[in-house]
């Protein structure tokens, strides 16, 4: 049987599927079964920052599986404290305590318990259209996906994005916790402006609350800085961290400032931190910093931005650009193009109904570049 047949046999299926079936992949490269090869401008949501199947990712997973594989938290370990010390170094000063988990949704999940830990509240005040994740303590800050699965944590509140009158209004005496995306990816590739984050940040010192940043998406060279906070001068008290830490394998990271309280029992995960994920984390931060992909994330976003909108097609209503994050919003629904780049060999993703997203491997060149410029010409002036 195919993996297609073997897939709708036996997946709990939970995806819209897009009818293909990927086997093998290089660099910005992915080929199907059939032998197709295709553009990358998804990067596994934006995970494959380094590329894929990025030969010194790979050759670290290999030496350490030969080594040690799983290393609960309650014993130390060579691999978990590098890699520590390696993102306290990388981020906004005074983020020097980490929390090594599998995901996203988990470093969301992890910075929502420490806020209500820290602060003795439970109240969250999030954006709209923003996206932290689907489990049910992300979910709770999370703009949509919402309705089936109410009641969810109480207390959350959302508010406009860059729209500093109603956050003031809404951080309160209850509130544990802002979390915000510096760029939001899930809900159209929205930049907040600077003042708002500004005012976020004074907001939270200014009435005893957290400053979570959810940088699942933008972190680890994606928008042309290590981190998409540098941009903005911003600190805050928690980061969360996942997608391409680790060169594709699961893994995400919470960032702490020494104001964050913990505790042991507090928290925990089994596979958390576990060797062969952090040596891959090792691996892939070491040749993001060795071949400078942030500034390559900003030639590369600069270089698509000139091509793209200098022939801009009718039905564009907007382009979004920050690094090698881009949102192409449309006049209509997106989805039949998407699909019409998918018959041309190039695989993007939606941001919401109208918003075609851009997250290529931050290792593409200029002529694949030239490549999905065309597509997205060609599908877009039909």
């Amino acid at each position: 049987m195919t993996a297609r047949e073997l897939e709708e046999r036996h997946a709990l299926e939970v995806y819209p599927r897009r009818g293909i079936s990927i086997v093998r992949g290089e660099d910005a490269r992915l080929w199907d079964d059939q032998g197709n090869e295709y553009l990358d401008c998804a990067a596994g949501v934006g995970v494959a920052n380094v590329g894929h199947a990025n030969p010194s990712v790979a050759a670290a997973l290999a030496d350490q599986a030969r080594v040690l594989v799983t290393c609960p938290g309650i014993f130390y370990n060579d691999q978990r404290g590098q890699l520590m010390e390696k993102l306290a170094s990388l981020a906004p000063a005074g983020l020097e305590k980490v929390f090594l988990c599998n995901s996203g949704t988990e470093s969301t999940e992890t910075a929502i318990k420490l806020a209500r830990k820290t602060t003795g509240r439970s109240g969250m005040v999030t954006a709209m259209r923003g996206f932290h994740g689907r489990t049910l303590g992300s979910l709770s800050a999370t703009f949509k996906y919402r309705d089936a699965f109410e009641p969810l944590l109480p207390g959350c509140t959302f508010v406009p994005l860059n729209n500093i009158d109603k956050l003031d209004s809404a951080v309160g005496e209850d509130t544990a916790a802002v979390m915000l995306e510096t760029v939001q990816g899930e809900g159209g590739v929205r930049p907040a402006d600077p003042e708002y984050l500004a005012a976020a940040r004074r907001l939270c010192d200014e009435r005893g609350s957290l400053l979570i940043i959810d940088e699942v998406q933008t972190g680890f060279c994606r928008t042309g800085t290590f981190f998409s906070c540098e941009q903005f001068n911003l600190v805050p008290d928690i980061l969360c961290l996942a997608k391409s830490i680790a060169g594709g394998m699961p893994m995400g990271a919470v960032l702490c400032s020494e104001r964050v309280e913990a505790g042991i029992g507090v928290h925990g995960s089994t596979f958390g931190g576990n060797p062969l994920a952090c040596a891959a984390a090792l691996a892939a931060i070491n040749f993001m910093l060795e071949h400078d992909l942030a500034a390559r994330a900003n030639e590369r976003g600069a270089y698509f931005q000139r091509r793209f909108t200098g022939e801009l097609p009718a039905r564009v209503r907007d382009v979004r650009q920050i690094g090698l994050m881009i949102g192409i919003e449309l006049k209509e629904k997106a989805t039949p193009y998407l699909q019409a780049l998918l018959h041309r060999r190039v695989l993007a993703l939606p941001a919401g109904p109208t918003v075609i997203r851009l997250l290529p491997p931050l290792v593409i060149s200029e002529s694949q570049l030239d490549t999905v410029v065309t597509a997205l010409q060609d599908v877009l002036s039909v």
